[in-house]
């Protein structure tokens, strides 16, 4: 699961000027589950198509077959690998099949007993492809229905995780080039292996400034509390709060809020008191960013 390099370029552009990013991720969730959809609804007829004449749980039999990747197993038992994680401290294929399996089970009684005590209501999924179709029953739709929103969830964890940890290197070098700053100032393989563990590193001769990058809400502090516990020279964010701002100055931590009114012209009073070479102004941001675009993600 990867952020392609058009949405990183967009996420960027509106950070740096002053924009919400969110719009993008959630545009790549929703074509990705979109595609996850007709891809799965193909499987579905396959599946129920060539199990027509068994007595056996179709579904089961072809979404939770043992030759099925552990994640497809999980995602289609209703579950994440990440929760299997968590309940059994291990996500290997042997435990995620019996979780899985397990899971399944106790889903379809539920389904059932829910169908059972609800006979008033009633529910056919038709499905076609090429003019083929197949009827899935109320206790088939709702098992169907349950695995494309356990799989939503998943992509929309996943891919909000991934905007963070993707952008965050190439947002701080298009500030970097932004203002002009010599590539040597901001070259992260002179970074010491013990200290690649930082998002990114301003340098000056022996000094090395560690910036922290956080895509997060006013409403998510706890994020920046742990940022200021690092002990972080330089705190780039979308959104901050009065407080989370109060506490940066405190801790004399430089501080850098995006959304704000040209919140990026913040970085460069950063340069400037870090005593980091640079230009002061920018002309035709738009157009510089492009040009950066061209040298950082090729």
């Amino acid at each position: 699961m990867t952020l392609t390099d058009q949405v990183i370029k967009n996420i960027i552009k509106r950070l740096i000027n002053g924009k919400d990013y969110r719009i993008e991720v959630v545009a790549l969730i929703n074509a990705e589950f979109l595609q996850f959809a007709i891809d799965f609804f193909k499987q579905v007829i396959e599946a129920k198509l060539s199990n027509k004449d068994l007595t056996v749980d179709w579904y089961k039999k072809t979404f939770l077959n043992s030759n099925l990747s552990s994640t497809d197993i999980a995602i289609n038992s209703g579950l994440n690998k990440k929760t299997i994680t968590n309940m059994y401290n291990s996500a290997s294929k042997e435990i995620v099949i019996d979780a899985s399996n397990e899971h399944y089970d106790v889903l379809y009684d539920s389904i059932s007993s829910l169908v059972d005590s609800q006979p008033d209501i009633d529910l056919t999924l038709t499905i076609k492809l090429k003019g083929v179709s197949v009827d899935l029953n109320m206790n088939e739709s709702l098992i169907v229905i349950n695995t494309l929103a356990v799989k939503r969830a998943a992509l929309r964890g996943g891919l909000w995780s991934t905007a963070g940890k993707r952008v965050e290197k190439f947002l701080m070098a298009t500030l970097c080039h932004l203002f002009d700053v010599p590539f040597i100032h901001f070259d992260q393989s002179r970074v010491p292996e013990s200290m690649r563990e930082v998002d990114f590193f301003i340098i000056n001769n022996e000094n090395y400034y560690r910036c922290e990058v956080k895509l997060m809400g006013k409403g998510n502090p706890e994020s920046a509390d742990a940022i200021f516990a690092r002990e972080s020279n330089i705190f780039v964010a979308d959104k901050l709060s009065d407080l989370n701002k109060k506490q940066a100055e405190m801790l004399k931590v430089n501080w850098v809020e995006l959304r704000s009114k040209n919140g990026y012209m913040k970085f460069e009073e950063i340069l400037t008191k870090l005593c980091i070479p640079h230009s002061k102004k920018v002309e035709n941001i738009d157009l510089k960013v492009e040009e950066i675009f061209k040298k950082i993600l090729k």
